[in-house]
């Protein structure tokens, strides 16, 4: 049975390159998914180590206890400590840092990679006895040497095209500053190589700036060769003041740096796993759909092999083995296509923005295992199906020469089932159309009613084909002769059509349902970002941390042509055991640059210790107008019993109630601070008073000045990740799909080869046989099309509803030319994937064709 599995594998070559190349795209998304995981996470780890070499211990704050008053925790790191870290024994060198985060702007005065809090780095310039920065060599010109001067690394100046002698705006937080570009430094700062920026001050400017002047942010220890870091850093704990700081050992400290950056970049491999996902689901379907026609087309073999004794089992294992033969070459393909995509994604994700440390590629037992696993078990575990109906087969089959058509009994439990599924699918998502909320729980019954959906699609799919393709034969039947032959040859065996359209299907539905849902959401968010704004502008912090200066809201209210400038505090407002938003606004500046409809009170009595709800958190808390809420606000979490002085609609401008902004700023994220100004105009949005505005705020890097339009497309561009899923999706459904209809009807033509030969003789020349499959092959794409577009659309419908709950804005919109690119699309696959086949079938000679046995 190992010869006959080998050599049928050999006999079939051709044909199963189809699925192994199926399989082989699912194998090289894992494996590459994961070499590429496992080489950047050694990448981040090596520039990290690099980037800390020689610091055997790191000193830095440590918070204080709760409840400390912040005016009693005064700073400990001091030069004094300085000095006495210097004195311990095994201590060579200790070196002071203020680190924190600086923005700046490029040569053409827009944000450089804004956005980042967390790998936007500002730090000081601590040269050492030589006058030299180890942590920081210099590239070019030299170290910033007081308050007027500054220093970037090489990427930031090549990303911003800066240059020595530039004079460049930097902000840290508050007022912009200006400072002269004096040098660049190289860095391994794994925030930086990937992606961040690195500013560098003198020292005495980044201590004011990011610690307190005299005290730092951190002290690194280096130490003699041979001391142990964990007894260094016992004895360096001992000096410190007590829980005023902390020692932590270099080498915890670069596994943490690179665990925190490895953390923030770990959506870049995510994606790529859902692709491999749906590439061996559907490739799955191919499989199943070649094992099924070989074992139709070897019927009469298996047959005589049960005739001269092979059991049930062996005819199993014979198939299985063929399925595992196929698998390990499909994982040896994809595992070797899988380590190009590994060294290519770098690239990639370069283009971006998000640059990755340099280092070579990690090849690990994991990607191996999962090659092998993934390959292997789909293609095995999807011939298990066909491999039981081959055992199933008679002796008495080798006698007849036609493949009998499924009983009528299993075609009516198939029909059974499938009405079962769909409707437990249906139902449960129908359920969820009543939802309120897209809370995890509505989240996991909406994907097993998807999945539930699909599954039934499929059962249903061979029912389902007769009527559809009579009816799309109505279109072929246009065709002449051709088309009515190319119709019956779909007829000819549903469960074959069913199945080669199945990945079609599929890959139809997600791309349907994600468009519909992506162009749905996108339109919310359209609407929701205007929502609300009666102002003209909206100039914000770029990070909820930092505020806009006194000074700046000032001068934006004096700029020509504002008529309002309304200042607005943000903060957070505890009740009811949930997080909500809250904006201090000025009751006359806020009707003017905000759209609230009030259905209950007004907001002329705002003040302190009186706020606005709107109707959303009104409704939750059971409480209107006149009424008491307890609720807590800011960091200190002090319980307060607020007077209700109004209720508004749902206002994404508002937040979820409005304050006096004397009391809210007092809790702001960032204290007495200001992180919005609605402006209102004279002129409405124009470039010019844009222009000034952005003056106004002294084109701080900190800040953004948006108009209406802007505020859509940065809204909309929250949905980019979906459609670039969705596009990717498609091409690989398309891929896969064109695969399974070359193998279809490469073994149909195989089958039909006679029946060719006959159509031949009796006058159908070549371009009628070529038209005939093509038009056989857009007949089955139409109808996976079909059916996809169908259940996409109605899961999408279904699904959201979740999204309804969790977003007022959001309505069903069916972005109709998208589907119309997909049907198109779906339709060429299917006529370009007949190309071979049709070639094929048309290169028949006549003679030998019907001379053939």
């Amino acid at each position: 049975m190992f010869r006959t599995a080998l050599r049928n594998v050999f006999a079939h070559k051709a044909r199963l390159a189809m699925t192994v190349l199926a399989v082989c795209l699912g194998v090289a998304f894992v494996s590459g998914t994961l070499v590429f995981a496992d080489s950047s996470a050694a990448a981040y780890r090596a520039a990290a180590s690099q980037n800390i070499a020689g610091i055997a211990v790191s000193v830095t704050p440590q918070d204080p206890p709760p409840g400390t008053p912040v005016d009693e925790h005064s700073p400990a790191l001091d030069d004094a400590l300085v000095r006495k870290l210097a004195g311990l024994p095994g201590v060579t060198a200790v070196r002071p840092t203020a680190d924190g985060s600086a923005v700046l702007n490029a040569a053409d005065g827009t944000p450089l990679r804004a956005g980042k809090a967390w790998a936007n780095l500002g730090s000081a310039y601590v040269p050492g006895k030589d006058g030299k920065d180890s942590r920081y060599p210099l590239a070019e010109g030299h170290a910033p040497r007081n308050g007027a001067e500054l220093a970037v690394d090489s990427g930031t100046a090549s990303a911003g095209h800066l240059r020595i002698g530039d004079m460049v705006t930097v902000a840290t937080d508050g007022p912009v500053m200006k400072k002269r570009l004096v040098g660049t430094v190289t860095t391994h700062d794994t925030r930086v190589t990937a992606g961040g920026t690195l500013v560098l001050f003198d020292k005495a400017s980044a201590q004011r700036l990011f610690a307190s002047p005299d005290h730092y942010t951190g002290i690194d220890v280096s130490a003699a060769g041979g001391t142990d870091q964990f007894a260094l850093s016992r004895r360096v704990e001992d000096v410190l003041p007590t829980d005023r700081a902390q020692a932590i050992t270099g080498g915890a400290q670069a596994e943490q740096q690179a665990t925190n950056v490895d953390t923030m970049t770990r959506g870049y491999r995510k994606m790529p796993m859902i692709f491999a996902g749906v590439s061996l689901f559907i490739g799955s379907f191919l499989v199943v759909n070649t094992f099924t026609m070989l074992v139709s087309r070897r019927t009469r073999e298996i047959a005589l092999l049960r005739a001269i004794g092979a059991g049930r089992r062996q005819v199993v294992r014979s198939v299985l083995l063929e399925a595992l033969l196929i698998g390990l070459v499909a994982s040896a393909a994809g595992f070797l296509l899988g380590l190009g995509f590994a060294a290519v994604l770098p690239d990639v994700l370069g283009t971006t923005g998000d640059t990755l440390p340099d280092g070579p590629l990690v090849i690990g037992a994991r990607p191996v295992l999962a090659a092998l696993g993934v390959g292997v078990g789909v293609t095995v575990l999807a011939a298990w199906l066909p491999a039981r109906r081959a055992a199933g087969i008679a002796p008495v089959e080798a006698l007849r020469v036609a493949e009998q058509p499924p009983s009528a009994a299993r075609s009516r439990r198939r029909g059974v089932l499938g009405l079962a599924l769909l409707v437990v699918g249906a139902g449960l998502l129908v359920s969820l159309t009543g939802a309120e909320d897209a809370s995890e729980e509505n989240l996991r019954s909406a994907m097993l009613g998807c999945a539930v959906l699909v599954v039934a699609m499929i059962v249903l799919s061979p029912l389902f084909a007769a009527p559809v393709i009579r009816l799309a034969g109505r279109l072929t039947g246009r065709f002449g002769a051709v088309g009515h032959l190319a119709r019956e040859n779909a007829l000819r065996d549903p469960r074959r059509t069913a199945a080669t359209a199945a990945t079609l299907m599929i890959s139809t539905a997600l791309v349907a349902g994600l468009a519909v849902i992506g162009n749905s959401t996108a339109q919310a968010l359209d609407r929701q970002s205007a929502a609300g704004l009666g102002a003209d502008y909206v100039i914000g912090t770029r990070t909820p941390t930092s505020g806009i200066d006194k000074a700046a809201v000032r001068r934006v209210a004096d700029t020509p042509g504002v008529r309002t400038a309304a200042a607005v505090s943000d903060s957070t407002l505890f009740v009811g055991g949930r997080v909500r938003a809250v904006s201090g606004v000025d009751p006359r500046s806020a009707a003017a640059t905000m759209k609230l409809d009030f259905v209950d009170g007004s907001l002329d009595d705002l003040g302190p210790g009186r706020i606005a709800l709107s109707s959303g958190l009104a409704r939750e808390e059971g409480v209107g107008a006149g009424d008491r809420l307890t609720a807590s606000m800011g960091r200190d979490q002090q319980v307060t019993h607020y007077t209700v002085v109004g209720v508004y609609r749902d206002n994404p401008t508002a937040q979820d109630a409005l304050g006096a902004r004397s009391e809210v700023r007092h809790h702001s994220f960032k204290p007495g601070s200001v992180q919005r100004i609605l402006v209102r105009t004279d002129d409405g949005a124009t470039a010019r008073t844009q222009d000034r505005l952005r003056t106004a705020v002294g084109a701080s890097p900190l800040l953004k000045v948006q108009d209406r339009e802007e505020l859509v497309r940065e809204a909309a561009g929250a949905v980019g990740n979906l459609l670039t899923l969705m596009y990717g999706l498609l091409v690989i459904g398309v891929v896969i799909s064109a695969l399974g209809i070359v193998n279809t009807l490469a073994m149909s033509v195989a089958e039909r080869t006679r029946e060719i030969g006959v159509l031949r003789a009796i006058g159908m020349d070549r371009s009628a046989i070529r038209r005939m499959i093509r038009l056989e092959a857009v007949t089955v794409a139409a109808f996976g099309t079909l059916l996809g577009l169908v259940g996409g659309v109605f899961g999408a419908w279904a699904v959201g509803a979740l999204a309804n709950g969790a977003m007022e804005q959001y309505a069903l919109s069916v972005p109709w030319g998208t589907l119309v690119l997909v049907c198109l699309a779906s339709l060429a696959t299917g006529a370009l994937a007949a190309t071979l086949p049709a070639r094929r079938a048309a290169g028949l000679s006549p003679l030998e064709a019907v001379a053939e046995v």
